[in-house]
C-alpha cells in the first residue's frame, strides 16, 4: 500500500510541478511562472532551507530531499522531493547547479476514516510553517490565518495564486486526489518597490 501511494504521489507531483493553468486575462494555457526561463530563486539552497526549517520547527522535521527525474525537466531545473509520511510529501523545483529554490511545495493526499482530522491538521501545520519560513515576520497564529484564507480562496481550483510582497502562494486543489500548497519568489521590479513610482 505504501509503495502504491508513493508512486501515485510521484505521478501527482509531476503533474502539479508543471502547474499548467488558465491565464486569467487570456484563454490560453500558461506555464507555471517558476518554470519560465529567468524565473527568480530564493537566496538559499534546499539544504540551507532544510537545516533552518528543522531548527525552527523541531516537531515538523523534513528529511533529506532526493532528486526526482522527469522527462519534461528543463535544462535549468532540478526537481527533488522527500516523504514526510504516507500521505504527506514535500517537493521543490531548484535552479540547476546552485540548487537554489524556485518553488517549495507541500502535497497532501487526503485519507479517509478516523485519521483524517489529524492528518489534515499535520499537513496544514507544515503548510503554515512554510509560510513562516518565507515570511519570518509572521507569528504562528498569523501564518495559520493566512493559510486558511489561501486554502479557502483556492478550494476546488486546480490553480490559485496570490502574490504577497516578494512571494507568491499557490494552491492546487484536486479534491480527493490531493492538495498542493507552494511558495515561490517573485521577481520584483522598480515599480513594485516602495517609492518606485517616485521620480
Amino acid at each position: 500500500m505504501k509503495t502504491w501511494r508513493y508512486q501515485a504521489w510521484l505521478l501527482f507531483s509531476a503533474l502539479v510541478f508543471s502547474f499548467p493553468a488558465m491565464a486569467e486575462e487570456s484563454a490560453g494555457v500558461v506555464t507555471a511562472p517558476y518554470l519560465l526561463p529567468g524565473a527568480p530563486t530564493f537566496d538559499f539552497s534546499i539544504s540551507q532551507f532544510r537545516e533552518k526549517f528543522n531548527k525552527d520547527n523541531p516537531q515538523l522535521a523534513l528529511n533529506e530531499f532526493r532528486a526526482v527525474e522527469s522527462r519534461s525537466d528543463q535544462a535549468n531545473l532540478t526537481r527533488a522531493a522527500t516523504s514526510i509520511n504516507d500521505n504527506l510529501y514535500a517537493s521543490t523545483g531548484l535552479e540547476r547547479g546552485t540548487l537554489k529554490i524556485k518553488s517549495m511545495q507541500i502535497t497532501w493526499l487526503p485519507v479517509q476514516g478516523p485519521e483524517q482530522k489529524a492528518a489534515k491538521a499535520k499537513a496544514q501545520a507544515y503548510m503554515a510553517a512554510f509560510i513562516r519560513a518565507f515570511s519570518p515576520g509572521l507569528t504562528s497564529a498569523q501564518s495559520t490565518q493566512k493559510l486558511q484564507k489561501l486554502l479557502s480562496s483556492g478550494k476546488g481550483k486546480a490553480y490559485y495564486t496570490q502574490a504577497d510582497g516578494a512571494v507568491r502562494y499557490v494552491v492546487a486543489d484536486n479534491g480527493e486526489k490531493g492538495l498542493t500548497f507552494a511558495v515561490e519568489p517573485i521577481k520584483l521590479t522598480l515599480s513594485d518597490l516602495p517609492g518606485g513610482n517616485n521620480k
